[in-house]
């Protein structure tokens, strides 16, 4: 325990709080649109949910978030930083400060960071998509109606981040907050081992060997970088997690993984990845 830093935890904390402020309005549109119906393009789907829901629609489902994956990020970037000091600390009872850091840890690291993410983010991501998704287009292919979207006034499928927890676990128990949480493993213990080591390989070589620790437009680049490579490979199985998360808010298509790729490779083809 002599190794434990609470301030990993607090970075993540602040990391996660201001990744939803930014990133929320963007974070609804490609929820739309890896789950919605109706929307040719990005911009498409910009105008459309301008359109119909103005400036707010952006921002539906952020206060869950907002509130929780603050909390979320904090453990995960917690979990790894330990981890990955602990497991330093074992393989070499008195690391060197600078010594560089071995792929082994740092992979082992990221899986745990990967599997605990997904233990406390999948029921996060489940109410976050589900209020951003109440409103939009859906189509009710088994039951062969036409697409639809709640009409003006119309009292939507939840009224709250609490409703629609209650909402989910009275109409499918506990485990429907764990609902895609499979895909959510399939997506974030190699989207983390991707984002991780990316992330400390880049930033300690853009960083000058004099200096103790990267500057912070070091951290930044590589950041950014890192954030690149982890969700160009992770988006795939993101886009069935979403479809999964959001398939429940008026009817289930799905009944697991593999029949939600099935189902959206017959209609989509490969472009639906």
């Amino acid at each position: 325990m002599g190794n434990f830093q609470l301030e990993d935890f607090v970075a993540g904390w602040i990391g996660g709080a201001a990744s939803v402020i930014v990133g929320h309005p963007l974070d609804t549109v490609k929820a739309r649109l890896q789950a919605g119906t109706g929307y040719g393009s990005t911009l498409s789907c910009i105008r459309t949910v301008y359109r119909r829901e103005s400036v707010f629609g952006f921002f539906k489902g952020m206060a869950f978030p907002l509130a929780s994956i603050a909390v979320y990020n904090s453990v995960v970037f917690g979990v790894f930083s330990n981890t990955q000091r602990f497991l330093s600390h074992h393989r070499c009872q008195e690391p060197k400060a600078g010594s560089p850091r071995v792929l082994s840890d740092l992979l082992l690291a990221s899986m745990v960071a990967g599997v605990v993410s997904v233990g406390l983010g999948a029921p996060v991501d489940l109410i976050k998509i589900r209020l951003q998704m109440q409103t939009q287009p859906f189509r009710e292919a088994n039951l062969g109606l036409k697409p639809r979207v709640a009409a003006l006034g119309e009292q939507p499928a939840y009224q709250g981040p609490v409703h629609c927890i209650i909402t989910i676990v009275r109409t499918e128990g506990l485990a429907g907050l764990y609902r895609g949480a499979s895909a959510m493993l399939l997506r974030d213990v190699p989207g983390y081992c991707l984002y991780f080591i990316p992330y400390v390989f880049l930033s300690d070589w853009i960083t000058p060997e004099a200096h103790t620790g990267p500057s912070p437009c070091a951290v930044w680049l590589a950041g950014g970088m890192a954030g690149a490579i982890s969700w160009g490979t992770a988006t795939p199985m993101d886009v069935v997690k979403s479809r999964l998360q959001a398939d429940g808010v008026y009817v289930n298509k799905y009944k697991g993984v593999l029949d939600c790729i099935s189902q959206s490779y017959q209609k989509e083809g490969l472009k639906f990845y």
